[in-house]
C-alpha cells in the first residue's frame, strides 16, 4: 500500500511540517497546533449538547492545553502529576475530572484540595477512599462495556464494573454523603463500531431508570468516555457520523431531554495533527534467500510506538523515495527483541530505500510522546515540538 501526504494533511500543513522538520535531527514528533485547534472545533460543532473533558494522557503538551483552556473545555486527568500540569496553565478545579479509578486516598485529597470535586469510581475501596477524602464530591460509576474485539486498542477488561455493582455504588455514594451524579463508559480506544456506543447507552438508561423508580436516586450525567478514531491506515467513519449515530442512540434512550453528556477525547483530536520523523540505521536480511528486508529505524516502541504492541495500531508510514516497492520487517533500535514494530504486517517500501532515509508516521500526535521510555539503552525520551 502506497502511502501519500496527500491522504493525510492538506499540501500547506504537510508542507510546514516538513520544512520544519527538515531542520532537525530525528527521532522526533512535531505537532501542527492548526489542524489540532481544527479538529477540536469540528468535535464542538459535532456534538453541540456535550462538554469536553480533554483526555491529557494522550498528549499533555502545554501549547494543546492553552488551546483548550481558551476554547472552555474541561479536562480528563489521570494523576496528580497531570493535574499540576494544567492548573499550571490556569485551568482551575471545577473543570477537571479525576477520570482514573485507580487511585490513593492521599492523591484524592490533593485534587480535593485543589479545588476537584468530580471523581471517576468503579468500586467499594475506592468510593470509600473518595468519600473520606473529598466529601461531599459527585462521583460517576464507570461500567464494563462490549466493544474490544472491534477497537484498535481495547480498554473494557481493567476499568469498570458490572451494571448490578454499578448501581450498588450509587446507593452506597448517597449513604457515604457523596452524590451520585452519572455513569460512565468507554468502548475501547480507536472504536471502528459505532454500535457499541448504542449498547452500552441502553445499559446506562436501565440504570437511570432502576435507580429512579426503585430507590429515588436521580443521576444527571452520562459520560460517553472517547474511543472516537483517528486516521491510521484503515479506514474508519468520519467524525460526523459517529456523531450523528450517537446522538440517534441517546434520543432513542433519553428523548430530547439528555441528562449532562461528557466527552473524553484524546486520540480523536491529537493524532491525525502529529507527524513523527524517524531514520533508517541499518537494513539487512536474515539469510541470502530471505523474501524480506528487515529495515531497523531510530525509533521503536520503547521510544514512542509503543501501540504498534501486537501490531494493533498500524501507522501511515510515507518515505520520499520512489519505485519498485518490497514488503519489510520494521524494528526499532533497541537491544531488546520485543522491539519489532511490524513483523506480521508487512509494509511495502522501495528496494533503494538506504541507510540515512528518513521515515514519516503520519498520524502519531496521540500515546508516542507519553509513551516514551526514559532511558531504556540510554536513549532519551521522544523530543516534541509545536507549531
Amino acid at each position: 500500500m502506497v502511502i501519500k501526504p496527500e491522504d493525510y494533511y492538506d499540501a500547506e500543513t504537510f508542507a510546514r511540517l516538513k520544512t520544519f522538520s527538515d531542520q532537525h535531527d530525528t527521532p522526533f514528533m512535531v505537532l501542527d497546533s492548526k489542524t489540532f485547534t481544527r479538529q477540536l472545533d469540528e468535535l464542538i460543532e459535532a456534538f453541540p449538547y456535550a462538554k469536553t473533558y480533554y483526555a491529557i494522557k494522550a498528549n499533555p503538551m502545554p501549547e494543546l492545553l492553552r488551546i483548550l483552556r481558551d476554547r472552555g473545555c474541561c479536562f480528563d486527568v489521570a494523576s496528580r502529576y497531570e493535574l499540576d500540569k494544567v492548573m499550571a496553565e490556569g485551568v482551575t478545579g471545577d473543570r477537571i475530572s479525576y477520570g482514573n479509578t485507580i487511585k490513593k486516598p492521599k492523591d484524592i485529597r490533593y485534587f480535593y484540595e485543589k479545588g476537584v470535586t468530580l471523581f471517576a469510581t468503579d468500586s467499594e475501596a475506592d468510593l470509600r477512599n473518595i468519600a473520606k477524602a473529598a466529601p461531599g464530591s459527585r462521583v460517576f460509576v464507570r461500567i464494563l462495556t462490549e466493544g474490544s474485539e472491534t477497537a484498535d486498542w481495547p480498554l473494557s477488561r481493567k476499568f469498570g464494573c458490572q451494571t448490578d455493582m454499578a448501581m450498588d455504588l450509587c446507593l452506597l455514594a448517597r449513604d457515604l454523603g457523596l452524590v451520585p451524579y452519572g455513569i460512565s463508559f468507554h468502548v475501547g480506544s480507536q472504536q471502528r463500531d459505532i454500535g457499541a456506543w448504542d449498547s452500552a447507552i441502553a445499559k446506562v438508561k436501565v440504570i437511570f431508570e432502576r435507580l429512579k423508580d426503585e430507590d429515588g436516586v436521580n443521576l444527571r450525567m452520562i459520560n460517553l468516555g472517547g474511543g472516537f478514531p483517528a486516521n491510521y491506515i484503515s479506514r474508519t467513519n468520519d467524525l460526523k457520523t459517529y456523531a450523528e449515530e450517537i446522538t440517534r442512540f441517546l434520543r432513542e434512550d433519553f428523548g430530547d431531554e439528555f441528562p449532562e453528556i461528557i466527552l473524553e477525547p484524546g486520540r480523536s483530536l491529537v493524532a491525525n495533527a502529529g507527524l513523527l520523523v524517524s531514520e533508517v540505521v541499518l537494513i539487512s536480511r536474515k539469510d541470502r534467500t530471505s523474501l524480506h528486508r528487515w529495515v531497523f529505524t531510530d525509533i521503536g516502541k520503547f521510544g514512542g510506538l509503543i501501540e504498534t504492541m501486537d501490531e494493533s495500531i498500524k501507522y501511515p508510514l510515507f518515505v520520499e523515495k520512489k519505485g519498485e516497492t518490497e514488503e519489510v520487517v520494521l524494528a526499532g533500535p533497541t537491544c531488546d527483541s520485543a522491539d519489532i514494530l511490524y513483523e506480521n504486517y508487512k509494509y511495502e517500501l522501495p528496494l533503494n530505500l538506504a541507510m540515512g532515509d528518513r521515515l514519516y508516521w503520519f498520524s502519531t500526535g496521540a500515546y508516542t510522546t507519553t509513551y516514551s521510555a526514559i532511558e531504556f539503552n540510554g536513549f532519551p525520551p521522544l523530543k516534541s515540538f509545536c507549531i
